[in-house]
């Protein structure tokens, strides 16, 4: 294959990442609201617990990582037989948390589209250190979606459309830099022209979306967009 023909390929295999998407199932909170939020297609990633979780309800993980210190052997094993990959790590000699090694791979492999679930839950620190990895993703080029029963979080880095759903009457927006300045909602039942939201401000809790879709304009800064429902 000369060097033409190999470019071609990288090339059509990073055209096909592009329009895939990596679903992560961490550790946290899950059920199977999950499961139904998994495409046909998705590149399914089991991160410690969410492997055994995946592989526990009939699915077969294309890529289950972590160190594995919430499962049992028994529970090890069967994901090992399983996965379709299987990368284990020691406990005590990794950086990451399992979620941030689940992202990074997916980052690695190329895919640009990332959902994650089971990212929240009863860990204050977990959630709020998985939440922070929207940014990483943003950085890397990449968009990166936590969701749960209760919420769905992104980020918006410049212009983002939001659709009305049903399921998530609340949209609220925090800033994650110190400021985000010039936000302009169109759509929402409390819009805002050029205003600026400071960290540690609650000025952006609980908006409506109202039309059958909203934009959320935004100058500078990164915010949070987090779709919520009691």
């Amino acid at each position: 294959m000369n060097p033409f023909e190999n470019q071609l390929l990288e090339e059509l295999s990073m055209s096909r990442l592009n329009n895939e998407r990596a679903f992560i199932f961490a550790g946290g909170r899950l059920g199977g609201w999950a499961l139904e939020l998994a495409a046909p297609g998705d590149y399914l990633i089991g991160a410690d617990r969410g492997a055994e979780f995946l592989v526990r309800h009939g699915r077969k993980p294309d890529l289950a990582l972590g160190d594995f210190d919430s499962v049992t052997e028994e529970e090890l094993r069967q994901i090992a037989s399983e996965a379709k990959q299987l990368l284990a790590c020691d406990a005590f000699d990794k950086d990451w948390t399992d979620t941030e090694l689940a992202l990074r791979e997916a980052l690695d492999r190329g895919f640009k589209r990332i959902v994650a679930a089971g990212a929240l839950g009863t860990r204050l620190d977990h959630t709020l250190g998985n939440v922070h990895l929207l940014r990483q993703a943003h950085e890397r080029g990449a968009s990166l979606t936590l969701v749960d029963e209760f919420n769905e979080i992104r980020l918006c880095a410049d212009r983002l459309q939001l659709e009305a759903d049903a399921r998530f009457p609340y949209v609220s927006l925090l800033p994650l830099t110190m400021e985000a300045a010039g936000v302009t909602l169109r759509g929402f039942r409390y819009p805002l022209q050029d205003a600026t939201l400071k960290l540690g401000w609650s000025l952006g809790i609980s908006n409506v979306l109202e039309a059958e879709s909203g934009t959320i304009e935004l100058a500078d800064g990164l915010l949070l967009v987090i779709r919520s429902r009691d």
